[in-house]
């Protein structure tokens, strides 16, 4: 019985890996095409999109037939339940990249390059993202704690964003409308790596039994 537990587990941690890659995919095409200009990439953004929500059912289901059929206690528990938690955040952070994908049409032929953060903000949230799915599969708390610390760097990215867009608007009212979407696009950034700092959380309480929302 504990051997076809251990297979199922194993086949949840695949999923989930599958899943996080899915989510990186999806930040770089949205970031890369907000610095390039690449109006194109929407379909292959909406693509992965889809993905990624197929990927959430297959998880949800492998959760609750764990749940179901295995009864799992203690630490088993606690992982199947935060990965149950955690593809929650993973299928939102893909609906936000499709955000982003979404309004690069709109930027009037303009780039996010103009914005020296942008690159460093979507480099930031993408090892968020990276990390906080390879602190699950590992069972690594000190790897979820690093992820949690390094929301403050996307969070200072977005503070950067922001005054600079406000000088923007401030020196050429022209720039307001782009300004604006720019605007959008940072929050996006910036919600993505709350939903890492999430599923982080949600690694460390796998591991220890403590949630830091408690």
């Amino acid at each position: 019985m504990r051997n076809r537990f251990d297979e199922q587990l194993l086949t949840l941690n695949k999923k989930m890996i599958e899943m996080g890659a899915l989510c990186e995919n999806i930040i770089s095409i949205s970031a890369n095409a907000l610095l390039d200009g690449n109006t194109k990439s929407a379909d292959e953004v909406k693509k992965h999109g889809h993905e990624i929500d197929q990927m959430e059912r297959e998880i949800e289901s492998i959760c609750l037939k764990l749940f179901l059929q295995q009864q799992p206690v203690a630490r088993d528990l606690r992982q199947i339940s935060a990965a149950l938690k955690m593809v929650t955040d993973m299928e939102r952070i893909g609906d936000q990249a499709e955000d982003i994908a979404e309004i690069i049409p709109f930027l009037g032929g303009r780039t996010g390059a103009e914005l020296a953060d942008f690159k460093p903000m979507a480099e930031a949230t993408c090892k968020m993202v990276t990390d906080s799915i390879d602190a699950y599969v590992k069972q690594d708390v000190e790897l979820a704690k690093n992820v949690i610390i390094h929301d403050d760097v996307v969070d200072e990215c977005f503070s950067r964003v922001k005054k600079t867009l406000i000088k923007m608007i401030g020196d050429n009212a022209a720039d307001g409308e782009y300004a604006i979407d720019l605007l959008m696009i940072a929050k996006y950034f910036e919600r993505i790596g709350d939903h890492a700092t999430n599923i982080a959380e949600w690694v460390e309480f796998s591991v220890t039994g403590v949630h830091k929302g408690d």
